[in-house]
């Protein structure tokens, strides 16, 4: 039953946070720091998600295949290949990485 509270709490505050975006007023997004954290805001949440699946396992500090992979991925960007090539650079390194035994 414990779980069907935290489901139903977890509704409630979306819906929440939802309706309070809709009632911030226009003028307040229209600000030149609010664009500007908007515009930064989902860079550095998927930066945050991609450090912590790439370097985590559980509460541990990993370094293994993942991280080759992600450098694999940065060389790509920097030489700006394009997403699918860096994606698929990162994928092929992350294999090959663990292939070996790594």
């Amino acid at each position: 039953m414990n779980i069907w509270i935290a489901i139903g709490v977890t509704v409630l505050g979306c819906y929440a946070v939802k309706l309070a975006g809709l009632l911030v007023p226009a003028g307040a997004l229209e600000r030149p720091l609010v664009r500007r954290l908007a515009a930064l805001l989902p860079v550095a949440l998927l930066a945050a998600l991609t450090a912590q699946q790439t370097f985590a396992d559980g509460q541990a500090l990993v370094l293994d295949a993942r991280a080759v992979g992600l450098a694999a991925a940065a060389v790509a960007l920097m030489l700006r290949a394009p997403f699918l090539v860096v994606v698929g650079a990162a994928v092929v390194v992350t294999a090959g990485v663990r292939a070996l035994g790594g």
